[in-house]
């Protein structure tokens, strides 16, 4: 399985093959149809993503070492920038995860081109997805 930098630079080399940002939000919106179908039963107050102008779920499970994220949207920009990031840090250990430095979103110029308001869900986003981290980090880490 590739790492967190690994799965990132494939990311950004997929944006690079577009010039135009239009292109680049179709592409967004492409790669949110790939996201699994996310049950209605995850929809909650505990994964719903605040700060972002439309509804976004991100839930974590913890397996073998590694967290995997599931998500949805209502909106398919948004589910296609949750998708990204699930492509991204799904599958990672719970340190990887919150070192990630998520640095890949501007060097494609993603947080560039986003309303404040989707900025904002972004960050919210990634800050969600990092407190699953961590609170995983706490509860299987040994205490040695």
């Amino acid at each position: 399985m590739k790492n967190i930098k690994e799965r990132a630079d494939e990311i950004a080399a997929n944006f690079a093959v577009f010039d135009d940002w239009l292109d680049k939000y179709n592409y967004i919106i492409e790669i949110g149809k790939l996201l699994p179908a996310f049950e209605d039963t995850k929809k909650t107050p505990s994964n719903l993503i605040s700060g972002c102008q439309s509804q976004v779920w991100i839930s974590a499970e913890y397996r073998n070492g590694q967290i995997f994220f599931e998500g949805d949207s209502d909106a398919l920009i948004t589910k296609g920038i949750a998708s990204i990031l699930i492509q991204v840090l799904s599958g990672a250990t719970p340190d990887d995860v919150i070192n990630c430095d998520m640095n890949f979103l501007d060097n494609i110029g993603l947080r560039e081109h986003l309303s404040p308001t989707r900025a904002n869900g972004l960050n919210g986003m990634i800050k969600q997805m990092k407190l699953y981290a961590v609170a995983y980090k706490a509860k299987h880490e040994t205490i040695k």
